[in-house]
């Protein structure tokens, strides 16, 4: 089986090493803080100092990290990814990131005779312990069809969308898509509240109809409880929000129900809830 090295050890990261570990793969990992590599080490990943460590020991390095300025220091940094990948190593980048960093990524690479995808993922931390992620990708066919074995562990949903920076163009689509859909569904539970109603049956009732959505059927359920724990933290989507109105304004669109999300949940950052998921938006009525 081809050796994956794994770089992100975050709230989807972690679950979608084990998932390959799990599948049999030789894993070899890396992350800021090695604490979070600790159950994937007693499972049987090796720990990789660097990223370029990392690079050296596989033919296949899958990264997900946080931010386009993390994927630019591990694809380019001093003891990055490129300096040491070998000949033929395939190279996934599955952070949401910029389309222009990703066809930068993939010009590098094919210079050092290496393979290059950007493969952003939609499902939060439930599709990453399931393995059930869409998984959006850009890139040659070729080596797209080459790590589809790897992609089906992670997920289910596969679509090569087109050439370089495509799969990071649909993920702005899906974070348009749940970004005024956020507004809609923290909204209703309000109004349902408001109204006297219990919004629990108001649910059950609204998310089996033309109203649901994922974020309906999952979310809800987590503002109900009260858990504001990250399926996906506040921080990120705002850093994807703010990808997305800049690639926007590139191609001259107005986008305003993306820039009112993006104010509502700046604000809620500004509060302190940037380490809350997305669902804690409930939250900006409550003030």
């Amino acid at each position: 089986m081809k050796k994956i090295g794994f770089i992100g050890l975050g709230v989807m990261g972690r679950s979608m090493a084990q998932n390959l570990r799990n599948a049999g793969y030789p894993l070899f990992v890396y992350n800021r803080t090695k604490e979070k590599a600790e159950p994937l080490l007693k499972a049987g990943a090796e720990w990789c100092s660097t990223p370029a460590e990392t690079a050296a020991k596989s033919d296949i390095v899958i990264t997900m990290v946080g931010y386009p300025h993390d994927v630019e220091e591990v694809y380019f940094g001093e003891n990055g990814l490129l300096g040491a990948a070998k000949e033929g190593t395939i190279l996934i980048d599955m952070t949401t990131s910029t389309p222009t960093l990703a066809k930068k990524i993939d010009e590098a690479a094919k210079a050092k005779q290496v393979k290059a995808l950007d493969a952003p993922v939609s499902g939060g931390d439930i599709g990453a312990q399931k393995g059930n992620l869409t998984i959006m990708v850009g890139g040659d066919e070729s080596v797209f069809e080459e790590v589809k074995p790897v992609f089906s562990v992670l997920g289910e949903n596969i679509v090569l969308q087109g050439g370089p920076g495509s799969g990071q163009h649909t993920k702005m689509c899906n974070q348009i898509a749940i970004a005024s859909n956020m507004i809609g569904v923290t909204e209703s539970v309000v109004y349902a509240k408001k109204a006297g109603l219990d919004p629990e049956k108001v649910l059950k009732s609204i998310s089996a109809g033309a109203a649901g959505s994922w974020s309906m059927s999952n979310l809800v359920p987590r503002m109900l409880a009260g858990d504001y724990s990250p399926g996906f933290f506040i921080k990120h989507f705002i850093k994807d929000m703010k990808i997305a109105l800049d690639e926007a304004e590139k191609m001259g669109l107005n986008l305003p129900g993306l820039a009112l999300s993006k104010k509502l949940y700046e604000e809620l950052a500004a509060k302190g809830e940037e380490n809350s998921g997305t669902q804690a938006l409930i939250k900006y009525w409550s003030k």
